[in-house]
């Protein structure tokens, strides 16, 4: 396998576990300086937030949203040390951020910079719907996923309930041809439910997070959001790097800050994205291998149920790194 004929797939919220990325800290210079630049940014230790954080404090979202994208560039930095460099790169929700620094569309500073408002207004939104909802998780906003039905299904049956009457519930991740992700109130989470099962859902699985993300619900967000957005700088692309809003590659730096402000309020097109990254291969070169570079193993699996035969690989460790090609 050639070094750099790969495409890079960032994980998103979900995939921070206790201790992550401080293999990579411990012996790469790049990987240090990420971790110092994260902490003066987001005014807390990385190394020690990552190294004695329980789970329940990695996943707020004003947590888990610096520190994963602290994992997945440093997951970069190392893949950058042993001589690989992305062809092309997109990422999951949060790992969007990951990917314009890849591609070179906003600097690792500007990045910590809109991440931590980015999480800190996440969490000031899941902080009030949780409030709104008497402080019990249970019947607050949330989302779930439907498997078993096509997305475009999903999508179908949610236009025609929401014009019958049925408010508040849309499709947030478009993960694979199995799974989509929706969001909503807990009454329309409910509601849905036993009507996606009527529909011939196989299973509808309540997710534990903190908030209806990529919905219209978090419009406070992207209005908090808004100006530390426009304050940041965004640069055209200096390689492929793919949007969740449109499925499509990125044409420019003007165009990826407005994408990165409706990501916020608008579903994520994963199944779009890598069709269209399996469609460019030509175009961008041919790639041989994705990684998937950070924590997890999720986006290897909606790598696979995409289709495609080309293998997609873990690089969110040092072990995970010497294992490639062996």
């Amino acid at each position: 396998m050639k070094k750099n004929n790969v495409v890079y797939l960032f994980p998103g919220q979900g995939a921070q576990y206790q201790g992550m990325a401080l293999d990579f800290f411990a012996g790469i210079q790049a990987v240090k300086e990420l971790f110092a630049l994260a902490s003066e940014i987001c005014g807390r230790d990385m190394e020690a937030l990552l190294r004695d954080s329980d789970a329940d404090t990695l996943k707020r979202t004003d947590i888990s949203q610096p520190v994963i994208t602290l994992a997945n560039l440093a997951a970069a930095a190392a893949l950058a040390e042993q001589g690989y460099s992305p062809l092309a790169c997109a990422g999951f929700s949060l790992g969007e951020y990951a990917a314009l620094v890849s591609a070179g569309i906003i600097s690792p500073a500007d990045c910590f910079r809109l991440i931590k408002a980015r999480g800190e207004a996440m969490q000031k939104n899941a902080d009030r719907l949780r409030e709104a909802a008497g402080g019990d998780s249970a019947v607050a906003p949330g989302m779930a996923a439907i498997v078993g039905l096509a997305p475009a299904q999903v999508e179908s049956l949610i236009a025609e309930w929401s014009a019958a009457g049925l408010k508040d519930l849309y499709a947030a991740n478009i993960n694979s041809p199995k799974q989509l992700v929706v969001s909503g109130t807990a009454a329309a989470l409910t509601e849905a439910e036993t009507r996606f099962k009527e529909a011939g859902a196989k299973r509808v699985i309540r997710l534990q997070v903190a908030g209806p993300f990529h919905s219209p619900l978090l419009a406070d967000v992207a209005e908090a959001f808004g100006p530390v957005l426009e304050a940041a700088k965004f640069h055209d692309p200096l390689l492929p790097c793919y949007s969740n809003v449109t499925g499509k590659r990125i044409s420019s730096g003007v165009e990826a800050k407005k994408l990165a402000l409706a990501q916020i309020t608008n579903p994520v097109r994963w199944v779009d994205e890598l069709a269209s990254i399996t469609a460019d291969a030509g175009s961008i070169g041919g790639f041989e291998a994705c990684f998937e570079v950070g924590p997890g193993k999720v986006l290897q699996g909606l790598w696979k149920d995409s289709g495609s035969e080309i293998p997609c690989f873990s690089a969110g460790t040092l072990e995970d790194i010497s294992k490639i090609g062996a």
